[in-house]
């Protein structure tokens, strides 16, 4: 896993959490599995679109920037 998908997942489970979502809950609002976000989450992160960051980032209030800071 390169050192961005890393970045992204741990950001997507801190911005998850801050705004107080179960994996289930955003899986639902995705419209994904479950077993997706938690591959977003772990250590097997796929490449991920650019139009689901988007979607990401509109579910959970937060900036593009913010899935890939250090």
């Amino acid at each position: 896993m390169t050192q961005v998908q890393k970045l992204f997942s741990k950001n997507l489970k801190k911005l998850r959490i801050r705004k107080d979502l179960t994996q289930e809950e955003l899986a639902e609002k995705l419209n994904i599995s479950v077993r997706y976000v938690q591959r977003l989450e772990g250590r097997d992160c796929p490449n991920v679109k650019i139009n689901t960051i988007a979607v990401l980032s509109k579910i959970l209030n937060a900036k593009l920037v913010e899935f890939f800071e250090d």
